[in-house]
């Protein structure tokens, strides 16, 4: 694999999954690969392909959730001249692309319950058979399909077929999340660190700051190694000493203080909502000052010192009650030397 294909870590959660995937790779049976975005799930579908018997054979990628429900079927199973409106040549669908390969179906969750139906019936049959066509077509594919949905819950709701879903989970990798993950934050981000800074012809990698490794360690990654990368390489893009370690980190790179309101959006049978009153805010004691300046850094402080004690010393929790984010209460607890 290339180096944007390739795992990276040390947890026994993470082995553990890679360990499975490499054992399933061999086996001719389908797999679901289930995990949250940015987990890796198309890397584990490149690693089941390139360890199997099938690794010389095409690798078919489609992300389900990308199409329209009337597109989908003719993607999957290909359309003959005149099929539909549009339809102005004959097309081979990802299956019979994919033949003697393996058919990475991503987002299955969002399929239709057509497209389900069709589906069941080409893994049952080894054959599709192309819209407008009456003519099957023998394929040899090996399915490996991804969601961050729960399949069993959808079953139970009717949006997904049992037997489809039989049929698809011989084996079901679970990826865990990297907050799971012990230990890999700081491999993964020393990882994308050094390639950012290769690719900015950095002289040599500084690394990061104990401060930005706290934070680093200490941030949910609801987006995952997705996510973590992209915080890391910015983090790198935006520095301007590379002989020093890097201090800052933006987890949300839309933060700004000139960052557009949200539009709020009302029914329009519906009669406007009335604005929540705002919440206002605790005035100070006012006495006399001599140091408008000084005494605004003092109320300041003061305000830093009550909430961070009201929430047990818990930043992120302070950052929340104070309608902060994250890196603009370290900023401040910095400037006032509450670190």
């Amino acid at each position: 694999m290339d180096r944007d294909s390739s795992f990276i870590g040390q947890s026994m959660a993470f082995l553990d999954s890679v360990e499975r995937a490499s054992r399933a790779a061999a086996l001719n049976r389908p797999v679901l690969v289930i995990g949250e975005r940015g987990t890796g799930k198309e890397l584990v579908a490149e690693r089941l392909h390139r360890l199997s018997p099938r690794w010389d054979g095409p690798l078919i990628i489609m992300n389900c959730a990308a199409l329209t429900e009337t597109l989908i079927e003719a993607e999957l199973f290909g359309h003959e001249q005149g099929a539909f409106t549009g339809a102005t040549r004959a097309r081979a669908g990802r299956f019979e692309e994919a033949d003697g390969g393996t058919l990475f179906l991503d987002e299955l969750g969002t399929l239709s319950s057509a497209a389900q139906e069709r589906l069941l019936r080409a893994i049952e049959y080894g054959e599709v058979t192309r819209i407008g066509s009456s003519h099957p077509v023998r394929v040899d594919v090996r399915i490996v399909a991804a969601t961050n949905e729960h399949l069993p819950g959808l079953v139970a709701e009717g949006r997904f077929r049992a037997d489809l879903l039989d049929r698809l989970s011989f084996e079901v990798l679970t990826l865990p999340p990297l907050r799971a993950r012990e230990g890999d934050v700081p491999v993964l981000a020393d990882h994308f660190g050094r390639r950012m800074a290769s690719e900015l012809d950095w002289p040599h990698w500084p690394g990061f700051s104990d401060a930005a490794a706290a934070m680093l360690l200490a941030h949910d990654w609801p987006g995952n190694v997705r996510e973590l990368r992209n915080v890391v390489e910015r983090a790198v893009y935006r520095w301007d000493d590379p002989e020093r370690p890097i201090d800052v980190i933006t987890f949300d790179p839309f933060a700004s203080p000139w960052r557009p309101a949200p539009t709020i959006r009302h029914d329009v049978d519906a009669p406007p909502a009335r604005a929540a009153e705002p919440t206002p805010a605790p005035r100070a004691e006012l006495g006399v000052v001599s140091d408008l300046r000084q005494a605004v850094e003092t109320h300041e402080r003061e305000i830093l010192e009550a909430a961070l004690a009201r929430h047990r010393f818990n930043q992120r929790a302070t950052a929340k009650a104070l309608n902060l984010s994250y890196d603009q209460l370290r900023h401040a607890l910095k400037r006032h030397d509450l670190l």
